[in-house]
């Protein structure tokens, strides 16, 4: 390596996890991500008290009523907590390396991918930074939406679908697009 090529903006080389950042053993995360990939992943769709119970097994605070679909990808599911009839859907990503709350009657759509961490892009090694992500209750997350690390969407609000929310979302807001933009008010529905 010449003196040109060395790292100046981020040395990988020199990147390390946190000590306890994983927040379990990594023999923990290893059967985790194994269960992940077959016990919960093959289970069929409405066997939803079956996947409730190994997200349970391995730490995540899931309430009454909870649907996750058997194609959901948990990081760490001792960091995450589901609210009592809250909805998970298929393919959604629920990075969380740090701490994620859905709570109770939310729903993540299909292919949402709700990230917990991010790096420090000052430091040239990069290192990782938890960031929890707060989905109050109420709220509807629709298809394939990203939410960054350290965001809150209030309660009640409806996030449109592909949108990218890198700021907190006000409760009761329907906000869409890249980055968010607010499109209105959701009012309560008369029942």
């Amino acid at each position: 390596m010449t003196l040109d090529e060395r790292p100046r903006f981020q040395d990988l080389s020199r990147s390390k996890v946190p000590p306890g950042f994983r927040g379990r053993s990594g023999l923990t995360v290893l059967v985790w991500q194994t269960v992940q990939q077959t016990l919960f992943a093959w289970s069929p769709q409405p066997a939803y008290g079956w996947r409730r119970w190994l997200l349970r097994l391995f730490g995540a605070d899931v309430g009454k009523g909870v649907l996750v679909r058997p194609t959901v990808r948990v990081t760490y599911p001792w960091k995450v907590k589901l609210g009592d009839y809250c909805w998970i859907g298929d393919n959604a990503e629920l990075y969380s390396l740090g701490p994620i709350g859905v709570g109770a009657n939310s729903v993540v759509s299909q292919r949402c991918y709700i990230c917990a961490a991010t790096h420090d892009y000052t430091d040239i090694t990069f290192p990782l930074v938890a960031k929890p992500v707060v989905i109050e209750r109420e709220v509807w997350i629709a298809a394939d939406c990203f939410i960054a690390p350290g965001v809150t969407v209030g309660v009640g609000a409806i996030v449109g679908a592909r949108s990218t929310v890198l700021v907190d979302v006000l409760p009761a807001n329907i906000v869409a697009g890249n980055p968010i933009k607010k499109i209105g008010d959701r009012l309560c529905p008369t029942s």
